[in-house]
């Protein structure tokens, strides 16, 4: 996350950044709560240790600290208008860690009402793989949106935007997630073909086995025929 308003902490100095990949154990989920300002209260384990700052620099800052100049400012804009509205947010974020590496996250944020009947956040950030099809197209949208913005400002930035998401009838959030739901759904029938493919080439292995030596050639033909058969179907079928 990224507080509205910039004044309320600053790095003295912002990390360089780098064009290497934080390495981390991507089953982790990072979590960060904050107030309705953005100012951290609580962030976990693995938000700390990926990201690499200590907890006491975390504590009291703003959210932005994480924040990668790679990322459109529009997002983090659009992000606060829908938040502060008490309502749900999803986006995919392009972080940058203390050391200057940086790291992609599915970023899901959920509001709450402390006791005083102010909003409070909560960031739930979980991996992507760098090959999905959902990262590929908000990465060229989110180049797009930067190279608007250091050309024309944030405004020309949310009104190119507007009209993408116009022209596809969906909200910011419909659209992430219609892209993250048909990335899963890809991945998941590659799971399958893979699957099927392997079964049928243990099917044919075990044939192998059970059938005599003359045959034997005959059937490893067809065994390796079979094999390769389900590696190009997958291909087409991607």
């Amino acid at each position: 996350m990224s507080s509205s308003d910039d004044k309320v902490f600053e790095l003295t100095q912002r990390p360089t950044p780098s064009d290497r990949e934080v390495i981390w154990d991507k089953t982790k989920t990072l979590l960060c709560k904050t107030d309705s300002k953005g100012i951290i209260m609580y962030a976990n384990e693995a938000f700390i240790d990926v990201c690499g700052y200590d907890d006491f620099e975390l504590v009291t800052k703003s959210c932005n600290i994480t924040r990668h100049p790679d990322m459109p400012r529009v997002i983090f804009k659009i992000m606060w208008e829908i938040i502060s509205e008490g309502e749900h947010f999803i986006t995919l974020v392009k972080n940058m860690a203390k050391t200057g590496r940086y790291y992609w996250v599915i970023n899901e944020i959920n509001t709450a009402t402390d006791k005083n009947g102010e909003y409070t956040y909560t960031s739930r950030q979980n991996s992507l793989s760098e090959e999905s099809k959902a990262l590929k197209k908000v990465i060229t949208l989110y180049k797009k949106l930067l190279h608007i913005e250091q050309a024309s400002g944030v405004v020309a930035s949310e009104n190119y935007l507007i009209g993408f998401l116009e022209e596809r009838n969906q909200t910011f959030v419909e659209y992430i997630s219609s892209i993250l739901e048909s990335n899963n759904s890809d991945e998941n029938e590659v799971g399958e073909n893979n699957v099927e493919a392997t079964t049928t080439s243990k099917v044919i292995e075990k044939t192998v086995s059970e059938n005599s030596d003359t045959e034997g050639s005959d059937i490893i033909k067809i065994k390796k025929k079979g094999f390769f058969t389900g590696f190009f179907a997958n291909e087409e079928e991607k």
